[in-house]
């Protein structure tokens, strides 16, 4: 048995054989499109340029939001950890003055005061920063509260 290849009749049309976006890719050539009308092919360019740099300022500014919340949360959450430190100080200085008013009632058990007893305690050491941190470092990576 001989395999032979079916011939078509020569009556019916050849259709042409269309590649996929051939409509698109001749409508949309640059080439074609610079020859055609130079001054509509630059504004494209102008407009494709824009869009880029509008892209791209977008993507800065988001990036920008993220760190500045970020930062925004770091000095919040200092903020409340320094409105705590202030109500335990009103607290302690109220319980040391409700001491003193109690010894006061009994002056027997205060002792004078002269500057021989006084006792200086001296500044603490500030601890010099090592400079600017690198740009990796100062990424925040805690979770970022929302709102104010």
């Amino acid at each position: 048995m001989v395999a032979i290849p079916v011939q078509q009749p020569a009556s019916a049309p050849r259709r042409p054989v269309s590649r996929p976006l051939q409509l698109i890719q001749g409508s949309l050539s640059a080439r074609r499109m610079d020859r055609q009308a130079p001054l509509l092919a630059n504004l494209h360019r102008i407009g494709d340029g824009a869009l880029a740099g509008l892209g791209l300022a977008v993507v800065g500014l988001s990036a920008l939001t993220l760190h500045w919340q970020g930062q925004w949360t770091h000095r919040f959450e200092e903020l409340e950890a320094a409105q705590r430190l202030e109500h335990r100080l009103q607290e302690s200085a109220a319980v040391l003055e409700q001491h003193h008013l109690t010894m006061a009632g009994r002056p027997k058990l205060l002792e004078a005061t002269s500057s021989e007893k006084l006792v200086y305690v001296s500044a603490p050491q500030l601890q010099a920063s090592g400079g600017f941190g690198t740009l990796l470092g100062q990424v925040n990576t805690r979770r970022i509260l929302a709102g104010y």
